[in-house]
């Protein structure tokens, strides 16, 4: 093989593997990323799920449980649903699980 072929075939593997190691390097990121993510919101789901199984509470107040782990509405709703819960049906700013509560 001549020398510019030989400096082309070089040139093209680096980039395939560079591309390569971009790609791992990305998805290794956002594979840690989200397990840093996990790990920081399951305290607020197990304390949610300790709120919702207290046997003297059916429904809990949304805000009750917003105060309590320290989150905004969307944040909390979200950990409401992950962990099991649903709202009530009559508009009321309640929650309770879906096996303490099911749809009628």
């Amino acid at each position: 093989m001549s020398e510019p072929v030989v400096i082309a075939l070089i040139g093209i593997a680096g980039a395939v593997i560079g591309s390569v190691a971009t790609v791992v390097a990305n998805l290794a990121s956002q594979w840690w990323q989200e397990r840093a993510a996990a790990a920081r919101e399951k305290p607020r789901k197990d304390l949610l799920l300790a709120m919702l199984n207290k046997p003297e509470y059916q429904w809990r107040s949304l805000d009750t449980l917003m105060h309590v782990i320290g989150s905004d509405e969307v944040t909390a709703k979200r950990l409401l649903l992950e962990v099991g819960a649903r709202a009530s049906e009559d508009g009321k700013r309640q929650w309770g699980l879906v096996s303490r509560n099911p749809l009628p």
